[in-house]
């Protein structure tokens, strides 16, 4: 396990040291576990904003035992995946002191972010209507499954959940079989990125008129949202969208085809895609101008044909071969790639996407970078995940100047874990 880093990844290059970040000043106190409420505080963190996560002592957010887990890190590759950039505060809210540390915390705090199962927070007395009279200004971000009111607000939810009731998995497959859901959690991504953009507007809200707010997103809600113009198209016609595979419902030729080494996509978008498709990629200027396929629709209904013409040709040269002349036509066009394959192409490379960056006991560790460049404000510089409260010290001292002695009176209390507990008062480091 990752024992190819350094010749596979280059290392991350930094920031320039005098540029100003984006959130520089914010500060966010996270309660979010799993993906969706990590990735969108990720987001934060990753435009400047001070993250602090807490968690339950000793097991801490569940998404550490996810695998694959390395035993020197003690966590896996999702939670590494979705929370750099953040400090992690072990409190036990099962207890007062914990609770009243966590209150301390969130007055000093610009942005909420949670994700429990509703009536959590208003158990723990950290609800939004507790947390305004701690600090008027803060915006408090509810990441829930189905909303935090209503009928359906005691469901718990999971991407999946979300994918099938969605009408999502109806929509991708092929048509012989069961709807497919997608591997990737893209319903906690997106969910993520619409919080991340909710907390972002609320401040800017803040900026202009003083005052917090409640922000709420669902990841039901956002799962209809993903099945994207499906939705129009069903409230038009009647239909419901039906499986297609790798081919496209609405443009043609759009799929998967052979080449003679390799299989790759193209997206013929429009008529004249198409019609420098077959002129200036395959050479058959007769079938750019043919009457029979002048259309969208008319090669829709002649889909089969089409693609028959197509693969016999494309089956004749390499991936390369097609890639270039494609480029040069304007034909979008793209390799069917492994994930492995994807991160170690040349584009991600050029890009910057994946890298390596420091690690007290690995040595590297990997770090997947965001899709965002700022001019002004570059990204911060990345930070591998936390072990879990392995800045509840630091941050109880600089944040809210506890002592010494305090802090030891409330780890042997238990309120960092039972483990701390029973460490020698001397000896605790929390």
């Amino acid at each position: 396990m990752m024992d190819n880093i350094e010749a596979d990844f280059p290392e991350h290059t930094p920031r320039p040291s005098h540029a100003p970040k984006a959130l520089e000043g914010i500060r966010v106190v996270d309660f979010s576990h799993f993906i969706a409420g990590p990735f969108a505080t990720m987001i934060l963190a990753d435009m400047g904003a001070e993250v602090i996560k807490i968690e339950a002592p000793g097991r801490g957010d569940d998404l550490r035992r996810y695998p694959p887990v390395h035993a020197d890190l003690k966590y896996g590759a999702p939670f590494l995946w979705t929370n750099r950039n953040k400090r992690s505060v072990a409190l036990d809210l099962k207890t007062p002191a914990g609770v009243e540390i966590a209150r301390e915390l969130i007055a000093t705090a610009d942005v909420v972010v949670e994700n429990f199962s509703t009536g959590v927070m208003e158990r723990f007395g950290l609800d939004y209507e507790s947390c305004r009279k701690i600090r008027p200004e803060i915006v408090y971000c509810s990441v829930s499954a189905y909303g935090r009111d209503g009928t359906f607000a005691d469901r718990l939810g999971f991407d999946p959940i979300a994918q099938v009731e969605s009408g999502f998995v109806s929509m991708n497959g092929y048509a012989d079989r069961e709807g497919v859901r997608a591997l990737s959690p893209v319903m906690d991504i997106s969910t993520a990125m619409m919080a991340c953009n909710a907390i972002l507007g609320a401040l800017v809200a803040r900026e202009r008129g003083g005052s917090g707010q409640a922000v709420e997103v669902s990841l039901f809600d956002n799962a209809v949202l993903m099945t994207g113009y499906a939705t129009m198209q069903h409230l038009f016609s009647g239909a419901n969208p039906q499986r297609h595979g790798n081919t496209s419902p609405d443009t043609c030729p759009s799929g998967v085809f052979q080449a003679s080494d390799c299989a790759f996509y193209i997206n013929c978008g429009n008529d004249k895609i198409f019609q420098r498709l077959m002129s200036q990629v395959i050479g058959r200027s007769d079938l750019a101008s043919a009457e029979i396929y002048a259309t969208g629709a008319e090669r829709i209904r002649r889909r089969e044909e089409l693609f028959a013409i197509l693969g016999d040709v494309f089956a004749q040269q390499p991936w390369s071969h097609w890639q270039s002349r494609m480029r040069a036509a304007g034909v979008p066009c793209g390799q069917v790639r492994t994930v492995g394959e994807a991160i170690r192409s040349p584009e991600a490379r050029e890009r910057g996407i994946v890298t390596r960056i420091p690690h007290d006991t690995m040595g590297w560790v990997p770090n997947v970078n965001l899709s965002i460049r700022y001019s002004r404000t570059p990204i911060a510089d990345p930070v591998a995940a936390p072990a879990v409260g392995q800045h509840t010290e630091a941050v109880l001292r600089e944040l809210l100047g506890y002592a010494d002695e305090q802090l030891a009176r409330l780890a042997e209390a238990g309120t960092f874990g039972e483990d701390v507990a029973r460490s020698s008062p001397q000896d605790v480091k929390v």
